[in-house]
């Protein structure tokens, strides 16, 4: 890079300040979504902005999951839509890990494919993160932070900065997650609001390396490459936050917490659809396995993310059915030979991107999520039939 915000301290680490605060020389780049109700209508607010009673376009909303070489999946599945014309429009798009990578592209619309085909299956990822890369014994990591530097810097720059604001400047959202490791707590960062102070203060190499830092964090995988350190301001003070994957907080996002529980949200959403891209397998795969230490921890790992995003979709879906907003979900099929996520080969990587775009125009790729409507009967029944919403907020 050739500008960056400090991301490393000088001196020893103290303690965060109890009020969080924003990164130096940005404001309001994060999205504050405490239980409070004024909070949360200015977190719906920058999600998705009141529209006046005419407006018909609606609010698609794309949440993009890790899933590290998987990725290749979410990448190549976009580019697939826009080759057989089913690629919706997306007014909000998220991110985590992986995710946070493929999400400005998948923001930004198609005239950026080639640039997110590259990414995935023009053997960057495999020269920077091949095991040549890995330096064992580094502090806080198998590979150094250039690694995932020089992944993403080629595709992340000027253009794309340009672009994201332009975007953000015409109320489109896009939204990267990191895991707050000091805080213990899921950071959503406003990639628009980033984007655009840089283009309109004249902060356009900060903006640039901030951008950056929060896509790195988001992928930085704890023991496989080294946390960020971002130097934020609170209160007059400077001190760093560590971030890491977004995935160690949630495998997947399509709102935060607060606001999927926050049942007013849905009145904005109303006449849009929600969409899931998962970039890993999430049926079960039996198999008999090996009584010994590292079998048994690789499999339990495995099985854990299965359920973690079985259940953030769980939740999603919940929400949706509440908010009257269907949700579709795409994920790597079960017989996929995708093998090890962490496997960046490109011959692999490039495989799944094709087959991913084959599977573009399969009319099921999208798998409905939300429970099916209520019959005839269910209608002659209700509300008396069942808990219904008694305070008519749906």
């Amino acid at each position: 890079m050739s500008s960056h915000l400090p991301t490393r301290p000088r001196s020893p680490r103290t303690p965060p300040p109890a009020v969080r605060g924003e990164p130096v020389g940005f404001t309001g780049v994060r999205l504050s979504t405490s239980q409070a109700h004024k909070a949360l209508t200015e977190a719906a607010d920058r999600i998705a902005p009141r529209r006046r009673p005419w407006a018909r376009d609606p609010i698609n909303i794309l949440a993009v999951s890790g899933g590290a070489a998987g990725g290749a999946f979410g990448a190549g599945l976009l580019v697939g839509l826009t080759r057989v014309g089913r690629r919706p429009a997306f007014a909000v798009v998220t991110g985590i890990s992986t995710g946070a990578l493929i999400a400005p592209f998948a923001f930004l619309g198609p005239a950026w494919d080639d640039r997110l085909a590259n990414a995935f299956t023009g053997g960057l990822a495999q020269r920077r993160l091949g095991l040549l890369g890995l330096i064992p014994g580094r502090r806080a990591g198998l590979y150094p932070v250039a690694a995932l530097d020089g992944l993403i810097e080629p595709f992340i720059d000027a253009d794309v900065l340009k672009a994201v604001a332009e975007a953000h400047a015409a109320g489109r959202r896009l939204f990267v997650g990191t895991t707050d490791l000091d805080r213990q707590q899921a950071s959503i960062w406003d990639m628009g609001a980033i984007a655009s102070q840089g283009q309109a203060e004249g902060k356009g190499e900060a903006a640039l390396a901030l951008f950056r830092t929060v896509l790195a964090a988001s992928s930085s995988l704890p023991g496989l490459f080294p946390p960020r350190l971002i130097a934020c301001e609170s209160n007059g003070e400077i001190y760093h936050e560590m971030h890491v994957d977004g995935g160690v907080a949630t495998p997947l996002f399509v709102l935060p917490d607060a606001l999927l529980r926050w049942k007013q949200v849905g009145r904005r959403l109303r006449g849009g659809r929600v969409y899931i891209i998962v970039n890993m397998v999430l049926a079960p795969a039996p198999q008999s396995t090996p009584d010994k230490a590292a079998a048994v921890a690789i499999r339990s790992f495995d099985t854990m993310l299965r359920f973690s995003y079985r259940q953030a979709i769980s939740a999603a879906a919940a929400f949706c059915a509440g908010a009257g907003l269907p949700l579709d979900v795409a994920s790597v099929p079960a017989r996929s030979t995708i093998g090890n996520g962490l496997s960046f080969e490109t011959a692999t990587m490039r495989e799944t991107f094709d087959a991913a775009v084959a599977s573009a125009a399969d009319p099921d790729v999208w798998v409905p999520a939300t429970p099916a409507p209520l019959s005839l009967a269910d209608l002659l029944t209700w509300p008396f039939g069942g808990e219904g919403d008694e305070d008519g907020d749906r």
